[in-house]
């Protein structure tokens, strides 16, 4: 699954914090890996909650959070839950144009183990929200290279905050498949329009295929729709 939970800040209730709404949402579909974006950990505004911990836990998973900035007296990025051990968890800084202003992104990602011992990287990633791509673009080339670098089947997903076709896209198509080709929309959660949440995967043995991918609507939650794969690990 690949959500954006939005602080937990469901969009119809401005300043109210309803972490068991996304914990209900997850739930439902009972992944066994999450990547989640716009993570609150010990912040004013959700009250010193650590929401990857906290949802984690409500959901019996093992987690691991990245930060991408400091905010409001805590921490602020994205985060891995899995219903399987995480080993060898990183921080990848990503690039932004200093004269943008961008704010600072991440890609997270952790080693996941099977139950039958067949090992993978997954990793959690929010791209840069400005109406240029230079960001964007900078910062799929640096996930990019960590992937090609990386020996592991590799499973990325996030909000990229671009859509098929666009070049931020088009780059991450070249080096990942992603589990839709004709994506449904992800945003905004009433009458969405746009596809900008995405699953994708890399694996040089050709060992991932996909039998599912699903756009779940939720509309109270978050302000983006969850987007879930169900992907197949060939031996």
């Amino acid at each position: 699954m690949a959500y954006n939970i939005h602080h937990c800040n469901p969009p119809s209730k401005p300043g109210l914090i309803d972490l068991e709404a996304i914990v209900s949402t997850i739930r439902k579909q009972a992944p066994d890996l999450v990547a989640l974006q716009e993570v609150d950990v010990r912040t004013e505004r959700s009250g010193g909650v650590h929401q990857a911990e906290e949802i984690a836990k409500r959901l019996n998973m093992h987690f691991f959070f990245g930060k991408a900035i400091d905010f409001q007296g805590g921490e602020y990025g994205v985060a891995l839950l899995s219903r399987y051990p995480l080993s060898e968890a990183i921080v990848h800084r990503l690039p932004t144009k200093a004269e943008t202003k961008g704010e600072p992104r991440i890609l997270a990602t952790a080693k996941v183990t099977l139950p039958d011992g067949t090992t993978l990287r997954f990793g959690s990633t929010h791209l840069d929200a400005q109406r240029d791509s230079v960001n964007r673009e900078l910062q799929i080339r640096e996930i990019v290279k960590v992937a090609s670098a990386e020996p592991l089947p590799f499973l990325l997903a996030g909000d990229f905050n671009a859509t098929p076709g666009t070049g931020t896209i088009n780059l991450l198509d070249q080096a990942f498949t992603r589990t839709c080709q004709e994506c449904a929309p992800t945003i905004p959660v009433l009458k969405p329009t746009k596809a900008i949440d995405f699953i994708a995967y890399r694996h040089p043995g050709g060992k991932f295929s996909v039998s599912s991918h699903k756009v779940i609507p939720e509309t109270y939650a978050s302000d983006h729709l969850p987007v879930t794969a169900i992907i197949r690990v060939q031996k």
